[in-house]
């Protein structure tokens, strides 16, 4: 005769196995309310590394006409874009600005760099830089001293 014991109820094995659904729920509310807070937190993350394409290709177009007028004595006539007589490609190295010449005269230039792909909502808006050194922002939820 063999001395095993008898097997518990089966209602009793099922409770041991796995998970209930309430405990389910439970995880996947905690899941999910951390990736509401996570995702938009990372989104914003995103965009502020982008932001520097911008302000690194306002500050080597700038410096660009600065040399120029030190060559011509005048930052009239100078312009972006890929012909061999521009001082500098019209969109930034990565791609996520157009850049221009919004304004330019014999003694001062200002420049904007225009929101483009991936970064047509953010929330800096447009750049804009001038031959003093201003930095700012257009169209732009934040302030231009959080953008830049």
């Amino acid at each position: 005769m063999s001395t095993r014991e008898p097997l518990p109820p089966l209602s009793a094995q099922r409770r041991v196995r796995g998970f209930t659904l309430m405990e389910l729920m439970i995880a996947v509310a905690v899941v999910g309310i951390l990736a509401s807070v996570a995702v938009p937190s990372y989104r914003e993350h995103i965009a502020a590394s982008r932001r520097t394409d911008a302000k690194a290709a306002l500050l080597a177009v700038a410096q660009l006409m600065e040399r120029t007028y030190t060559e011509r004595g005048t930052y009239a006539g100078v312009t972006l874009g890929n012909r061999s007589t521009d001082i500098y490609p019209a969109t930034s190295p990565q791609g996520y600005y157009t850049l221009s010449i919004a304004s330019q005269d014999a003694e001062g230039f200002s420049l904007l760099a225009t929101r483009a792909g991936a970064q047509v909502g953010d929330k800096c808006g447009n750049y804009t830089y001038n031959q003093v050194g201003e930095q700012n922002v257009a169209s732009a939820t934040y302030p231009a001293a959080k953008c830049w």
